[in-house]
């Protein structure tokens, strides 16, 4: 029963803090692709629970590093970037990528799937058979 409880809040704090269900995306690859970011953005809460420092809020009581929520490692993330050496350079500033100028309209528009209304309208439905007493 406590397992499932933990299952519960690990769901809504990818929800409401992460932003799992923010986007909204028309393509399933895409939303598998941010369901991996997000798992991803957790599991760097999880691993960088010893490094962050506990920036509680006046209510709550000192916790442990081991024992840190991922809510808490948030709040003291900022301070675990500033100590973690980044893997490579910061990238330079170039001038802008060759986008679609402004004022042009956009000619490739996204694929919209159909809503999945499944009853026709009132208007095209075939219409009922006249009952006729069967003869005795």
């Amino acid at each position: 029963m406590q397992s499932g409880l933990l299952l519960e809040h690990t769901f809504r704090f990818c929800k409401q803090v992460l932003g799992w269900d923010a986007p909204l995306l028309r393509d399933p690859a895409a939303a598998d692709r941010w369901t991996w970011l997000v798992i991803a953005a957790y599991t760097q809460l999880r691993l960088a629970a010893p490094l962050a420092a506990d920036l509680r809020l006046p209510w709550q009581r000192p916790q442990d590093p081991d024992a840190m929520t991922p809510a808490r490692v948030r709040r003291g993330f900022r301070a675990v970037c500033g100590t973690v050496c980044y893997p490579a350079a910061p990238p330079r500033s170039s001038r802008p990528g060759p986008g679609r100028p402004k004022g042009s309209k956009n000619k490739h528009k996204a694929p919209r799937p159909p809503v999945g209304k499944t009853r026709p309208k009132r208007a095209n439905r075939a219409k009922p058979k006249p009952r006729t007493k069967q003869p005795s």
